[in-house]
């Protein structure tokens, strides 16, 4: 579906979104993108496409973007994400993911827009009373992050009851990977997320003189969860699989879909050792890591079914082998092994 009005991509220049903001591109639409580039780059968008810098809980910025770009609907992706930062700081989990996300709605109701495809997350589940995970599977998470994107949610199905407002909300797994060619993936500082923790070991391996400006040790954390192998289970989905999922619920939500919920995921579960001993593969190069107590809020296992989507929305993953997940993230690793050149890690 092609339109003259844009799309607002809230969070567009962080790692999900940068990919989001290249699909609908590449489908002819017209993204705007609103982001306070406090771990989002500039340098991850074309130039072309409008970059608004600021939050979304800024009120008087949304009215003057929603009254410059007539926008059909919003692809929320703005939030704070650690899951352990969350625990140690849930103020400013409630204020970023609740808070501003309020404002967000606000703003829409207020500018006639009401459509939304929210990023949401597994984290809404907790720990697994079965797997894989369905939707109906009950929600009860366990860290302060999980319970942010599940009080969106809610607000989602309350506003949806309210006022009309239409709204997909994407359960992510494990976003993992990069652009084909190489020229966006996943660029945060500080890095949380596995594959590319492992893969800056790598780096600091092939390129010494940058040691200083890559992360310390490789650590696992937590060797005994009742897992095989004792470390953690994850669902890994590739980034343009994701972002291929927000176009589909675009054009679902356009065709008078139901609001829904839908997880996004592989339904393939590997845990942590196992990333590190395929990115040994993938690299060609030893990895050593040292293991760590658990971390506060980590669940042993989360592997998804995403039969619901596939049924919605006609989505199938494409980039589903671990090995080549961890391909695209090692080519752009060694493109940019300090990072975008928008934001560069400090020396030490």
């Amino acid at each position: 579906m092609k339109t003259d009005k844009t799309i607002l991509v809230c969070g567009g220049a962080g790692y999900i979104g940068a990919h989001v903001v290249r699909a609908l591109i590449e489908a002819g639409r017209n993204p705007v993108v609103i982001d306070d580039l406090s771990t989002g780059h500039a340098a991850a968008l074309p130039q072309s496409v409008p970059l608004v810098c600021g939050s979304i809980g800024d009120r008087p910025l949304l009215n003057e973007v929603f009254s410059r770009y007539p926008t059909e609907a919003v692809v929320h992706l703005c939030a704070s994400i650690l899951v352990s930062e969350s625990v140690r700081d849930p103020l400013k989990y409630y204020r970023n993911n609740v808070g501003n996300g309020l404002v967000l709605l606000e703003a829409m109701l207020a500018h006639d827009v009401r459509t939304i495809v929210f990023s949401s997350t597994a984290a809404v589940y907790g720990d697994p009373q079965f797997s894989p995970l369905t939707e109906e599977h009950p929600t009860a998470p366990v860290n302060p992050y999980g319970w942010t994107k599940l009080t969106f949610e809610r607000m989602l199905h309350d506003f949806g009851s309210a006022y009309d407002l239409h709204w997909v909300a994407l359960r992510y797994f494990n976003a993992a990977g990069a652009l084909p060619d190489a020229s966006i993936g996943e660029d945060h500082h500080p890095e949380s997320h596995l594959i590319p923790l492992v893969l800056k070991a790598a780096l600091k391996i092939r390129h010494p003189d940058l040691s200083n400006a890559l992360p310390g040790s490789l650590k696992v954390f937590g060797s005994d969860y009742p897992t095989p192998d004792g470390t953690c289970v994850r669902d890994y989905i590739h980034v343009c699989d994701l972002a291929d999922a927000h176009l589909l619920a675009l054009d679902y939500l356009s065709d008078n879909g139901q609001s829904v919920a839908l997880n996004l995921g592989n339904g393939a579960g590997f845990s942590v050792k196992e990333v590190i001993e395929t990115c040994k593969t993938v690299t060609a190069l030893p990895i050593e890591y040292e293991l760590a107590d658990r971390r506060p809020g980590d669940s042993p296992e989360l592997i998804s079914d995403s039969a619901r989507a596939k049924r919605t929305l006609g989505w199938r993953p494409k980039l589903t082998q671990l090995s080549g997940i961890i391909q695209s993230a090692w080519n752009f690793h060694q493109r940019f092994p300090q990072g975008f050149p928008d934001k560069q890690p400090p020396s030490a």
